[in-house]
């Protein structure tokens, strides 16, 4: 039986109409249908692509793994424990780290900055030498002498450059012993240090205040002295991170925050992803009514067909078969709807992916990237299909009805 209602329903919705009008409102479903689904998959896709290329800049600074203490804002032993973590075998390298605010002087110009304190090795854990510009290197020590890595925002303010032109000096008040309050400078340390690079990332958080320097440094700045505040990781060749921070979590055990590089950035992230599915929701909407359109189309085709309805029922059709015939034909113009629509929105993405044809702005100059970034995931488009068969059902649902009241009325 739902093979023959299938084999009806396609020769209704193929079959030439008394009245224009029924084609018209059955163009106008199918195109609602179609619209609305290649919208919700371009939309998920541009907030994929954003996702990706935030990730991908904060890949360029921020380790595999961070381990930080969930009391108290340092971890006590941390070269010790860097090395415990170095002899895990999905754990590549491991090194300590101390961040803190600190104010710097340069040239009689001062700023607040966010200090972060690295071994001078720090390269093969972070591609942050792949960042810092042409006329600067990554040097963090060399010969007694101590150099400072800047950001741009550090640097332009400053109107810094690498040399041994100007000293680059950090101050960071006292954290233990006594001060003198009638000498308002003893009660900071400071440091004395040349600028060696200047790097840049295309993120704000980075680029604003950010000063990288010797870790010998910044725990004698803020008064550590095997302290840290995080160690970061990288995870060996051949190790999915999650596995990395299994071991990691057995072998330090209870006290420590261990984090992956999505968990580091979690408010980005999460504001992505609520602007994402809040526009997924909005369109979801948009979807529900144009199922009504369906619905209006197959009541006005039930009026139409009043004939063929009536013969069927003289040839033998139980009402049951009837029902199913225009139950069939709402499953096959959604269905239908939905697939040319996740075509065509794949299409538009792939487009916009290879050619970049819509660009974010007239000046893009000031910009990372010129066109909307897209990502296309078979997850995305799944959801997009379990939702158009939600809706799909609730027209059936509907078209049921009123067949059943079309029915009673014969």
């Amino acid at each position: 039986m739902k093979t023959l209602s299938a084999r009806i329903a396609l020769r209704n919705i193929f079959s030439k109409k008394s009245h224009s009008a029924v084609n018209l409102i059955s163009i106008v479903a199918v195109c609602g249908i179609v619209v609305t689904t290649a919208a919700i998959v371009c939309v998920l896709s541009v907030f994929n692509g954003f996702s990706r290329l935030v990730e991908d800049k904060l890949a360029l600074l921020d380790p595999d793994v961070k381990v930080s203490a969930t009391v108290g804002k340092t971890i006590s032993m941390a070269d010790s424990i860097a090395g415990q973590l170095m002899r895990l075998p999905s754990v590549a390298l491991a090194m300590p780290v101390v961040a803190d605010d600190a104010l710097a002087v340069y040239d009689e110009r001062q700023m607040p900055v966010s200090v972060k304190g690295v071994p001078c090795n720090y390269d093969s854990m972070t591609s942050l030498p792949k960042l810092i510009k042409e006329d600067g290197t990554f040097l963090l020590s060399e010969n007694g002498y101590d150099y400072a890595i800047l950001s741009v925002g550090v640097a332009i303010s400053f109107q810094a450059h690498p040399g041994y032109v100007s000293t680059f000096q950090l101050y960071a008040p006292k954290r233990v012993g006594r001060i003198n309050v009638n000498v308002p400078a003893d009660a900071f340390r400071a440091d004395t240090l040349f600028v060696s690079g200047v790097f840049q990332t295309d993120q704000a958080e980075y680029d604003m205040t950010t000063v990288y320097v010797p870790i010998d440094v910044a725990r004698s700045l803020f008064d550590y002295t095997d302290e840290a505040t995080a160690i970061e990781v990288k995870v060996a060749n051949g190790y999915a991170v999650d596995d990395a921070m299994a071991d990691i979590a057995a072998a330090l055990g209870e006290g420590y925050e261990i984090k992956d590089r999505l968990m580091q950035q979690e408010a980005s992230f999460r504001m992505i992803n609520i602007e994402k599915w809040i526009s997924f929701l909005l369109l979801g909407f948009i979807l529900i009514i144009s199922a009504f359109n369906i619905i209006s189309s197959i009541s006005v085709l039930i009026v139409e067909k009043d004939e063929a309805i009536s013969t069927l029922s003289i040839l033998g059709g139980t009402k049951s078969l009837i029902t199913s015939v225009f139950t069939a034909q709402t499953w096959i113009i959604s269905l239908a709807g939905t697939l040319l629509g996740m075509i065509l929105g794949v299409a538009l993405c792939l487009v916009q992916e290879y050619f970049g044809v819509i660009k974010l702005g007239s000046d893009t100059s000031a910009l990372i990237i010129d066109a909307y970034p897209v990502e296309v995931r078979f997850s995305d488009l799944l959801i997009v299909l379990v939702l158009t068969v939600a809706v799909t059902a609730m027209s059936a649902l509907a078209t049921v009805a009123v067949m059943r009241g079309r029915l009673r009325r014969q």
